[in-house]
């Protein structure tokens, strides 16, 4: 006996050593009629029973009542019938509620309003829903929120002498019914003041007061102050902002806007390593110049390095008014591609304004200078073109990285003419759209349309770099880059006069980061319209890094004239 005595003790010892419960312990709470949401509550209330005894249980049943009652008064009922059981089923203890809830507390008589200068801006919510309406059942989780929706309200809108003048809720449980009535009165709106910046930077106070997004004297607004910091920190000028305008600060009911700024180093090298199927392994490299001036210009340079592709290119950019959407852009470019059939060197300088603001079309007026020389099939040449141009993009998205629904749209139009230093006359249409969506459980649809055109009169004139092909990782799966397009009488391939392109993908999330995909893609790069279109049908895998969707696929030509069955994609970035 003794040493079963022992070997028990040992056993409990050594349960408590490693924080194991010696039994298990379960609540279960039975309500007549069910109600989901009244149980759940009822058990957050309660919460976790952490391994107690069936004498332990026997005595927090009290408590567990009292809990409870708590959790059914919060949505509205108050005559309740609670008793409470403790039962050893299946080796576990077992705290049993059963609850009949009675018949709820309804709202008689709802007055919420607010009054004062916030009645008279539209943008200030006065709480409205339907747990707030006469006749419904009382919900003190509803009326707490309201209270706080509009004190929010007030200190976004700067109303900080605002008060409830009343906040009553009166519940008569005898006869079921409960009145609320929250006056709020806001008194005068507080104003924004001037913006003073301090600490050493090498800009202009006229530069910086342009990135306000606001003028002194207008209602005080706290997202127009978290805008002026966005707004700031969107430039890239500085490696800290800080942005102080507070109401303890206020005279006269004007609130002073400070802004602590430290400047970022003025220079960036950066170089990374790349991959994709259609141009293979690649090396890119960039330099920026983060400000140049008081005026905060800015310019940079890049290199990319691939077998059948050279890029160089730099750029001077001036900011405009305001300056994170209007700027000035000047660039220069050298290009040298080898790719299947066509040969090319290309030197282009030009300028563009852009437009850029957040949330609506993005615009470009563009005007650049560009020569080329070329080889495409039988076609041998050298081109000058000085091409205006004009282009709209607006992208729409849940997340800049890895997005769950949302649209791009982007049309890009470009032109010359004989008269104005160019060797031929033509018209570039470039319009492309995608949109994505996710459904219950994380299933997503990808669609993507293109479609270009050129018109002209002297196409053999026009430099590859304008015609069109298809055939690649972001066209038309299952065909190798470019590979898409007319052929001369020697068969080499010589770019179309129109592209379109049309996809629809389905991915099927895996695990968090993972998904499954299968796609169709069909579209082609012609000189008619009557010519044929190519399809391509496949299966992917997608990554999300954190900078886009790693993407590789398994494709298959359906109208490959070469007879090659498959052919692998691998690339990344954003789906819009």
């Amino acid at each position: 006996m003794k040493s079963h005595f022992l070997i028990a003790t040992a056993a409990a010892l050594l349960a408590l050593l490693v924080g194991l419960p010696a039994g298990a312990a379960e609540l279960d709470v039975l309500l007549s009629p069910p109600h989901k949401a009244l149980r759940a509550n009822v058990e957050a209330h309660i919460g976790p029973l952490n391994g107690r005894d069936s004498s332990a249980l026997q005595r927090f049943a009290p408590a567990a009542e009292r809990e409870a009652g708590k959790a059914l008064q919060a949505l509205g009922y108050y005559r309740p019938q609670i008793r409470s059981e403790v039962v050893e089923e299946g080796g576990k203890s077992i705290l049993r509620l059963r609850i009949e809830q009675g018949e709820p507390v309804r709202l008689r008589t709802v007055a919420i309003r607010v009054e004062g200068e916030a009645a008279q801006l539209d943008s200030f919510r006065v709480p409205r829903s339907a747990k707030l309406a006469p006749g419904a059942v009382l919900d003190h989780g509803a009326y707490e929120d309201a209270k706080r929706l509009i004190r929010n309200q007030a200190l976004r809108y700067g109303f900080f002498d605002g008060a409830f003048a009343e906040q009553s809720l009166h519940i008569d449980p005898a006869t079921g019914v409960a009145d609320i009535r929250l006056i709020y009165r806001s008194g005068p709106r507080y104003r924004l003041g001037a913006v003073t910046f301090v600490g050493e930077t090498p800009f202009d106070d006229d530069l910086l007061q342009r990135l306000v997004p606001f003028k002194a004297g207008e209602g005080y607004d706290a997202d127009r102050v978290g805008a002026l910091n966005q707004a700031l920190v969107s430039t890239r000028y500085f490696e800290d902002v800080r942005v102080e305008a507070t109401p303890e600060h206020a005279v006269d009911r004007v609130v002073p806007a400070q802004v602590q700024l430290q400047a970022r180093k003025p220079r960036t090298l950066a170089a990374g390593l790349g991959f994709s199927t259609d141009v293979g392994p690649r090396l890119r490299g960039t330099w920026t110049r983060h400000w140049r001036g008081a005026e905060g210009h800015r310019l940079g340079a890049d290199i990319e390095l691939s077998s059948p592709r050279q890029n160089l290119s730099s750029w001077y950019e001036i900011p405009l008014d305001p300056p994170l959407t209007e700027s000035l852009r000047f660039t220069t470019g050298y290009q040298k591609e080898d790719l299947l059939d066509t040969q090319s060197e290309r030197l282009t300088v030009g300028g563009q304004w852009q437009h850029l603001p957040e949330n609506a079309w993005q615009r470009i007026v563009s005007l650049r200078l560009e020569q080329e020389r070329y080889d495409v099939g039988e076609d041998e040449g050298r081109s000058s073109l000085l091409l205006p141009g004009l282009g709209f993009s607006r992208t729409v998205s849940d997340s800049k990285v890895d997005p769950g629904r949302g649209w791009r749209l982007q049309a890009d139009l470009t032109g010359g003419h004989r008269s104005l230093f160019s060797d031929a006359d033509l018209l570039h249409l470039n319009l492309q759209a995608k949109g994505l969506t996710t459904f219950a459980g994380g299933h997503r649809l990808l669609g993507r349309m293109q479609f270009g055109g050129i018109a002209t009169n002297a196409f053999e004139s026009i430099p590859p770099s304008l015609r069109f092909f298809a055939g690649g990782d972001q066209s038309v799966r299952g065909y190798d880059y470019q590979t898409l397009s007319p052929r001369d009488s020697e068969g080499d391939r010589v770019g179309g006069r129109y592209l379109m392109v049309g996809s629809l993908e389905y991915q099927y999330p895996l695990r968090e980061r993972w998904r499954l995909a299968t796609f169709v893609d069909h579209g082609n790069a012609f000189d008619d319209f009557t010519d044929p279109l190519k399809t391509g049908v496949g299966i992917g895998v997608r990554w999300v890094s954190s900078v886009g969707p790693l993407r590789l696929d398994l494709a298959h030509a359906l109208d490959d004239d070469e007879g090659s069955a498959f052919r692998i994609h691998f690339s990344m970035g954003p789906e819009l």
